[in-house]
């Protein structure tokens, strides 16, 4: 069996050990303060929860395994998560709601930060166990890597004070949640420090994170203090009315050059670190789809949901041909994945993996940073 190394810095660098996620005992979770304001209004999901059809996770672990496959035929190692039972109800002194979600998206709970993987805190109260689903597998990454560091970020007790209640309203609308969002008032308080690991990307010694509806200031600067070696940086997307991870807003393929979302483009006092350090930021193409697939919390922009193999190549979902075009035209190798029919489960390519090992080391893609 290969031993276990861990050791990932940035999102490009060459993959040769990652977690690929399962649709097994996937669950619509029970409305809950943090996922009321996440789904959007017109959607199908208002109104629904429950253990999801096992046709439906039957197809989306069909897809998962497919795309584990093809990752270990091109040498990467794959490990998998040990599904716990998501029917069973999430529940603390301070609250208790009646099911949990998955392990689909490993990307959300774990970050990877050189030799370190960290448990986030989570703001939703039906994945505060989730990370159980991982815990094998850091077991066994403890055991076998002397250097591996296995933390976890302080439980939150996401009682009710965690939460605006004004976003609880269905006839908000988007023009106002546009409007709180430019004024970065989003759903999660400053009650305790929030953050799920999605929001986070890394830049080597820069870890770049987005503010918004699962990460809050407070979590941001727990991060700052957790990670002292590293330059933490706030970011947020005023055009985005649900701010929900940054890896289907802001994507950076390799050094010097980032995908971002037109409808949510990086605000212009906060480009400066990278236009000060040479890095081009361009729009993602357009979605191939006017609409998610069915009962999906995720907007169709998971088109940039991509998984980079290393600096030349990329994994990007088989039916996304306008990002699979515009990757090719930036120098990409492209790598098709279907993928499309597990985006209910949890998101895309990026979402449904957590780095393990990626080769290279810790280096400052920002030099010219006047902090």
């Amino acid at each position: 069996m290969q031993k276990t190394v861990v050791n990932s810095w940035n999102e490009w660098d060459p993959l040769k050990h990652v977690i690929v996620g399962r649709a097994d005992d996937c669950h619509i979770p029970p409305e809950e303060p943090a996922l009321d304001a996440k789904v959007p209004e017109d959607s199908d999901m208002r109104g629904q929860w429950g253990r999801r059809p096992q046709e439906t996770i039957d197809r989306a672990n069909e897809l998962l395994d497919n795309f584990a496959s093809m990752l270990e035929k091109r040498g990467v190692r794959v490990d998998r998560p040990t599904s716990i039972d998501h029917s069973v109800p999430a529940t603390t002194p301070d609250f208790h709601t009646e099911s949990q979600f998955g392990c689909m998206p490993p990307r959300d709970v774990l970050l990877t930060v050189g030799s370190e993987m960290l448990e986030a805190t989570m703001s939703y109260r039906c994945r505060w166990f989730e990370y159980l689903n991982y815990r094998p597998l850091m077991q066994q990454y403890f055991d076998e890597d002397p250097n591996f560091r296995h933390e976890s970020a302080p439980k939150p007790r996401l009682t009710d004070a965690d939460y605006h209640p004004d976003y609880l309203s269905e006839k908000i609308g988007d023009a106002k949640r546009l409007e709180w969002a430019a004024k970065k008032f989003f759903v999660t308080t400053e009650e305790e420090p929030l953050f799920d690991a999605a929001d986070v990307l890394r830049f080597g010694r820069d870890l770049v994170v987005q503010h918004g509806f699962t990460t809050n200031l407070k979590g941001i600067e727990w991060l700052r203090r957790h990670f002292p070696d590293h330059r933490v940086h706030t970011v947020n997307f005023p055009g985005d009315p649900y701010p929900i991870h940054i890896d289907a807003t802001f994507t950076p393929l390799r050094p010097g050059l980032i995908l971002n979302n037109p409808q949510r483009r990086l605000p212009e006092d906060q480009r400066g670190m990278f236009e000060a350090n040479g890095w081009e930021i361009v729009d993602a193409a357009q979605p191939a789809h006017n609409t998610p697939p069915p009962l999906c919390y995720s907007s169709t922009w998971l088109s940039m949901n991509v998984l980079v193999l290393d600096p030349k190549t990329v994994c990007v979902e088989k039916s996304e041909v306008y990002q699979a075009e515009q990757m090719d035209k930036l120098g990409m190798n492209v790598v098709e994945v279907e993928l499309r029919d597990a985006y209910a489960f949890g998101g895309g390519l990026h979402c449904c993996t957590a780095d393990v090992y990626r080769e290279g080391v810790c280096e400052d893609y920002f030099p010219n940073l006047s902090a």
